[in-house]
């Protein structure tokens, strides 16, 4: 080969090779440059997501005052067990913790190894929300065993509901994410929730925990804790005296009430009778329902009764539930037509048993003949109210419904309020106006009545009813502030007056008379309304709406019973004992104080003297002073004890019993006897005959014919003499 040939062919050859070397770290340059400049950033971030162990630390859950700050929620704490597989260094160690904590835990030991052997997790959840007590015995089986590495106890919260089944459909339940699933706790849950913190650790290439420098904690923020308006003491007395009626009255289909200021919108109670515990919500209160559903075979429908039956008692029905609210709606009606100048408290009415209105009769509960609007409103005449809806015709009708807030949503800061159910002003026709009238062609929810019925009492104005006063933060601070200001002014301050004086009339001596408290000039109205969407049977609903003081309102309820199967399905008898009770103790307790007129005076209890451990010629003359009568049990000289005890309530009039030795105490007993149907003197002389006492409240306070129609002991009751049995009365035939 030719000299020239062979340089051209190394001179070739060095290009060739430069080439490839100039192409070769030009490729690796320009990639370095794309991985450092233009990817850089991003690369950084994986390979800090493949060195860092990201552990969240959960946000602490705001807590559920009362208006006095009473505890309601709160969030508890408990812990999620986790595994860490990469740092169990042996397979000792592996079979020690997997054995170990199937044992405590209750988990698979074979599921739990195959855990413990993914050599390459860091996080392995394995239980969550364990109580403290599981958690001191993993932490004592830890240092038993000498274990370092492998398990992590991370600090979570549960909520807990330290009253249980109280105000339960108020306040909601929360879901195992903490979420909030009903009531307050799904409402505000954007308040409650907090925001979740991490610690951040770095593991090395060989899955070891780098230094100290290399951890990082991003602490979580707690969420808002809420102020209610709810008073625990007003809801117990509330929840205590609805459960109470509901059994009574064998009320099929739940019970609801609501107490509320009338001029502020401020619930202080409301409550849902069956209900639930929250702190187990998903399990069925209602032992007779939850037996049947047991009962199911079918997997489908079981699950599909299983699922109606939580709906049912999560539901609460003072807000979701509509329904004709029946008598209770004549004081709207009324109200109305006294603002239009129609009616005045001596405008006659003549009163058949029915009108006639578009070819159908509608009667009313009895022939009164001839009523003035005032005793129309408490004799309750359906036959006066559909002449008072004529007069307002459908226009001036529906505006006042409108206005008094039936046709809107209250605007509650509670979830899964319903719409009512009205007649469009276009469609209604004088048949609809006519059963409008007194309360059942539409159908509200009761927080709409209960709302509207503060207008007719405060003034005029209708309010905004609210459950949150405040919203604070984890340090105390005010965060937000619920407005009381009313949203319009309905009827005038005058005719607000006037409907006072007539609903406080029939307190006391007509058909709401049940509702009557002596010198609490109670103003109030019942209602029977039919529930006319079933037609294989008829059902009703018992209802009773209320405020007082009369002259000066501070506070309203209304108790309403659905499908009550007990010896009597009308408002008065049924809801108004549940009224009077409930406001006889919250009243006092809100301090509203009484003021007696003479007559009630001389019906007032006493309280019973002490006399224990007197001589009896003492004793007697103590208990005589206060105008009481003696019946003495035994052959000793000195009391050993009493019935009624020191104290303790006791009909003006009635009888103290003393024994007088250990023996005369304990065998001697009295028969109560079953009071219903009687009237007053009837039972004071059945009282007499069979050694006890009676209490009485209701219609026989205000001196009307009225009979007895539920007691606080059941007739047939074995007592010791003396014993004071509390008797409600009603007036007959009451609606």
């Amino acid at each position: 080969m030719a000299k020239g040939t062979t340089i051209r062919m190394w001179h070739r050859t060095v290009f060739i090779l430069l080439l490839i070397i100039i192409l070769g770290f030009g490729t690796v340059v320009s990639s370095l440059a794309k991985l450092q400049l233009a990817q850089g950033a991003e690369l950084k971030t994986k390979a800090f997501d493949n060195q860092l162990q990201s552990t969240p630390l959960t946000a602490q859950r705001g807590t559920i005052y009362d208006c006095n700050m009473k505890k309601l929620a709160e969030s508890a704490n408990v812990w999620d067990v986790i595994l860490e597989p990469a740092c169990i260094t042996n397979d000792k160690d592996r079979k020690t913790i997997s054995e170990g904590l199937s044992k405590i835990l209750g988990l698979d030991n074979d599921d739990l190894l195959k855990k413990c052997q993914k050599k390459s997790s860091y996080y392995e959840v394995i239980k969550k929300k364990i109580e403290a007590d599981t958690r001191d015995e993993i932490l004592q089986f830890e240092n038993k065993n000498g274990i370092k590495n492998g398990i992590r106890l991370v600090e979570d919260y549960k909520r807990y509901y330290p009253y249980g089944a109280f105000a339960s459909t108020v306040l909601g339940f929360t879901g195992t994410d903490s979420q909030g699933l009903s009531g307050i706790e799904a409402q505000y849950d954007k308040y409650l929730t907090g925001v979740n913190g991490k610690l951040v650790t770095a593991r090395n290439a060989v899955g070891a925990d780098m230094p100290v420098d290399y951890e990082q904690e991003v602490k979580a923020q707690d969420g808002n804790s809420l102020v209610l308006t709810i008073d625990e003491v007003v809801q117990h007395a509330l929840e205590k005296n609805l459960e109470e009626g509901l059994a009574d009255n064998k009320v099929q289909n739940r019970g609801c009430a609501i107490v509320i200021n009338v001029k502020t919108g401020t619930i202080l109670g409301m409550a849902v009778k069956g209900d639930f515990d929250p702190n187990n919500p998903f399990v069925i209160a209602d032992k007779t329902k939850a037996e049947q559903i047991n009962a199911i075979t079918d997997s489908e429908e079981k699950k599909k009764a299983t699922d109606a039956a939580l709906q049912e008692q999560w539901r609460n029905k003072c807000i979701s539930d509509t329904y004709y609210p029946g008598s209770v709606f004549k004081m709207v009606t009324g109200a109305s037509a006294m603002e239009e100048n129609l009616v005045t408290e001596n405008t006659p009415f003549n009163c058949p048993s029915y009108l006639t209105i578009q070819g159908r009769q509608v009667h009313d509960w009895k022939t009164f003949g001839h009523l003035t609007f005032a005793q129309g409103v408490c004799e309750s005449s359906n036959v006066v109210f559909m002449q008072v809806g004529q007069m307002l015709g459908v226009n001036l009708f529906c505006k006042y419904f409108d206005a008094f807030g039936f046709t809107q949503k209250t605007g509650i800061d509670l979830p899964g309020e319903s719409r009512s159910i009205y007649v469009q002003q276009g469609n209604m026709t004088a048949l609809d106006l006519a059963c409008a009238s007194f309360g059942q062609t539409n159908k509200i929810t009761p927080i709409q009545m209960i709302t509207a019925t503060c207008a007719v009492a405060n003034g005029g104005y209708l309010v905004q009813p609210h459950i949150v006063s405040q919203i604070v933060d984890s340090k105390g601070n005010i965060v937000k502030t619920s407005d009381t200001s009313p949203k319009r002014q309905v009827i005038s301050k005058t005719t607000s007056q006037r409907m006072c004086k007539i609903l406080e009339e029939d307190a006391k001596s007509g058909t709401a008379s049940t509702g009557y408290i002596p010198g609490y000039r109670v103003a109030g109205k019942t209602g029977t309304s039919q529930k006319t969407e079933i037609k294989t049977s008829s059902e009703y609903i018992a209802s009773y709406c209320g405020f007082a003081p009369a002259d000066d309102p501070q506070v309203a309820m209304l108790v309403f019973y659905d499908e009550p199967h007990g010896s009597s399905y009308y408002g008065s008898p049924v809801a108004g004992p549940t009224f009077n009770k409930t406001m006889s103790e919250i009243l006092p307790y809100l301090g509203v104080e009484p003021k007696y007129t003479d007559d009630e005076l001389g019906k007032l209890d006493v309280k019973s003297p002490d006399v224990v451990n007197n001589k009896l010629a003492d004793a007697k003359n103590k208990i005589s002073k206060e105008e009481l009568k003696v019946k003495v049990y035994g052959s000793g000289d000195k009391v050993v004890s009493q019935i009624p005890e020191a104290g303790k309530s006791i009909p003006r009039g009635g009888t103290v019993v003393l024994f007088t030795d250990k023996d005369s105490g304990s065998s001697a007993s009295s028969v109560v006897p079953d009071f219903t149907g009687m009237t007053l003197s009837q039972a004071n002389s059945r009282a007499s005959d069979a050694g006890i006492n009676i209490s009485i409240t209701g219609a026989a306070l205000t001196g009307t014919n009225a009979i007895a129609n539920s007691q606080s002991i059941a007739g047939g009751t074995k007592v010791k003499p003396g014993t004071v049995v509390t008797v409600t009365f009603a007036a007959k035939n009451q609606v």
